[in-house]
């Protein structure tokens, strides 16, 4: 098997865990107000995340270099998991991945005041078409809007500007600075809430907290590893096999059937989206490739960043092969 298949399979596998990861919130979502289910996801993620940082050894403190972007990425990821799993709790699933896949799109407006990124016209005909297949599965005056549909939007704006921000001062910022201060805020926020929203768990419930948390570590190690063995071009579209799996558990668990309009929607934005990924993929299309840079998750705060992680990996290998002696010419 080619490494282009391999991290292709594995990039699948990885998203239909973050699929399922995905159908639990919904499902605790029927019981549990945003700010619980977001604390417990932190509080559970906790033990996993420390294995992780464990094997960060770059030098330094938890003092942020660039505090102010640091403040803003860690505000954005906070509301992003907040309205995120507030989306998946209330809409159906695949209208909410719908909206959410909107992400590359602002990713790519978002780096012409971040980074400087200079996009030209097919990346803006891919962005326009995009924003017109989010304006079709919303379908403003034809149906009702809702706070729910507010919340997807809002999540995908936020988790766009969180990673765009990595992708400005992660080169700078150590890997635990970017991945401890937005865990430690949404711990520390959704406590202060909890008291006001708090409801028991029972012992099925905590158990799928539990789940959650496992689902979203192994998720992102199984992506690391997808990234490690394919080319980002390619791993990186297979973030919208999410949809498959979320029309086939919305009519499994949830009795939820896309209607045409979403699914038409849903196309476009898809389209568009890998459009600019395989655009930004070609040598001198992009000079800062953002969207590749994003690593294909929303940043919410509640578990590992696969960024750093990826970069660290690679950094390791580049040192080794320059450490191994040379052939005599």
């Amino acid at each position: 098997m080619g490494h282009n298949a391999k991290g292709a399979l594995l990039a699948l596998l990885s998203f239909g865990i973050y699929a399922t990861h995905d159908v639990i919130v919904k499902f605790l979502g029927a019981s549990y107000a945003p700010f619980q289910i977001v604390f417990f996801s932190v509080l559970l993620s906790f033990p996993l995340v420390t294995l992780m940082l464990i094997r960060d050894t770059t030098p330094g403190n938890l003092r942020p270099v660039h505090p102010w972007w640091t403040a803003l990425r860690t505000g954005s990821a906070v509301i992003t998991g907040l309205c995120a799993f507030y989306a998946f709790s209330v809409l159906p699933l695949a209208e909410t991945y719908a909206i959410l896949f909107a992400q590359p799109l602002l990713i790519t407006v978002l780096s012409i005041p971040i980074l400087g990124e200079q996009v030209r016209l097919r990346r803006w005909i891919a962005v326009l078409v995009g924003l017109a297949g989010v304006i079709v599965v919303l379908r403003p005056g034809g149906t009702d809007l809702t706070l729910g549909h507010a919340a997807a939007l809002v999540a995908a704006v936020c988790g766009s500007l969180a990673s765009i921000i990595v992708r400005k001062i992660g080169r700078e910022e150590r890997s635990v600075v970017l991945l401890l201060y937005p865990m430690l805020a949404n711990f520390i926020l959704m406590a202060c809430a909890l008291p006001f929203v708090y409801e028991p768990l029972p012992a099925l419930h905590l158990g799928a907290f539990g789940l959650m948390a496992l689902m979203a570590f192994s998720g992102g190690a199984i992506l690391i590893s997808a990234y490690r063995s394919g080319e980002a071009v390619i791993v990186a579209p297979m973030q919208y096999s999410q949809l498959i799996w979320a029309v086939l558990y919305g009519a499994l668990f949830f009795d939820e059937f896309p209607d045409a309009m979403t699914l038409a929607g849903a196309g476009l934005i898809i389209g568009s989206g890998i459009y600019i990924v395989l655009r930004e993929g070609r040598s001198k299309a992009s000079e800062n490739t953002p969207v590749l840079r994003t690593r294909s998750r929303l940043e919410t705060g509640t578990t590992l960043r696969i960024g750093p992680w990826i970069r660290a990996i690679r950094g390791r290998n580049r040192a080794m092969k320059e450490a191994l002696p040379k052939p005599d010419a």
